[in-house]
């Protein structure tokens, strides 16, 4: 069995601030690509390859890193757990409206990006809650573990849920200035972050040299809605990264400025970090 994920740990915990990646997961049970209808590569295609490389040194700088081992076409971890296709899962009856859902891309998946099916038939709705109980319920367990972790020792955590988007999915849409963003912050428009923190999010990539917009057209889904609870000081953002600023989207290969960009990213990450430190924390607060 595929392992649900992985946690690393820094040396000495020093930040309130968790990294976490839902989607980066490139493990195929082989019993589900032997039942898929699509190849081995088109079957990436909805997965955020390489992010949870990009953000690997987040324990360097006193943060924890929890990443997903399974694939997003096996089990959407940015979905409730009852977010259940009808269409694709026998004996589920037909939800209230959800355009996720209705979409292909409710918690066991449907179709991957650009709609294409990833399934032949239809599955039991015994297997669809196996992978439930066997990955989505012990990564949540682990990320509400590590946020606690966080208000345990900091009386504050913030979570950097980390993703990667399409760059056809922002051809449309202009940052400051009218340039697409190279990377979209999504606090679900206030309500799952303070203002100050994404502020401080924010200043951290523009400082790096990247355009960044909130919340269009990506505002956060299930994890950040979930979890984000400022009034609490739990803050929770979504941070979605252009893709072709570093893999070849239809290979799903590192470009050749592959390492470039993520020693760009290192130094974002270490200002990240910096803002769950007590001095970051008061200064968000001010």
């Amino acid at each position: 069995m595929t392992q649900a994920f992985q946690i690393t740990r820094p040396e000495r915990r020093t930040t309130s601030v968790v990294f976490a990646s839902p989607h980066s997961g490139r493990e195929y049970p082989r019993a589900f690509l032997e039942r898929a209808e699509l190849d081995s590569r088109t079957i990436r295609s909805s997965e955020d390859a390489f992010v949870d490389l990009l953000f690997d040194s987040a324990t360097d700088h006193g943060a924890p890193f929890l990443r997903a081992q399974a694939s997003r076409a096996f089990v959407d971890l940015n979905r409730a757990a009852d977010e259940l296709d009808p269409a694709l899962i026998e004996g589920v009856r037909r939800p209230v409206h959800n355009p996720r859902v209705a979409s292909g891309l409710g918690v066991i998946p449907r179709v991957v990006a650009g709609g294409r099916p990833i399934h032949r038939g239809r599955i039991a709705l015994s297997e669809a809650q196996g992978r439930i109980d066997g990955y989505w319920r012990p990564y949540h367990e682990a990320l509400q573990g590590l946020l606690a972790e966080s208000h345990a020792r900091f009386g504050e955590a913030i979570l950097i849920d980390c993703h990667s988007m399409p760059h056809e999915a922002i051809e449309s849409v202009g940052a400051p200035g009218g340039a697409r963003p190279d990377v979209v912050l999504g606090d679900r428009f206030g309500a799952a972050a303070s203002t100050a923190v994404v502020d401080r999010i924010e200043a951290a990539f523009v400082g790096a040299g990247l355009r960044v917009s909130r919340n269009m057209p990506f505002a956060g889904a299930y994890i950040v809605q979930h979890y984000g609870r400022p009034s609490r000081r739990q803050h929770a953002v979504q941070v979605e990264i252009d893709r072709s600023l570093y893999m070849d989207e239809r290979l799903v290969e590192p470009l050749p400025a592959f390492e470039e960009f993520r020693r760009l990213v290192r130094g974002v990450v270490a200002e990240l970090t910096a803002i769950g430190r007590p001095e970051g924390l008061r200064m968000a607060a001010e």
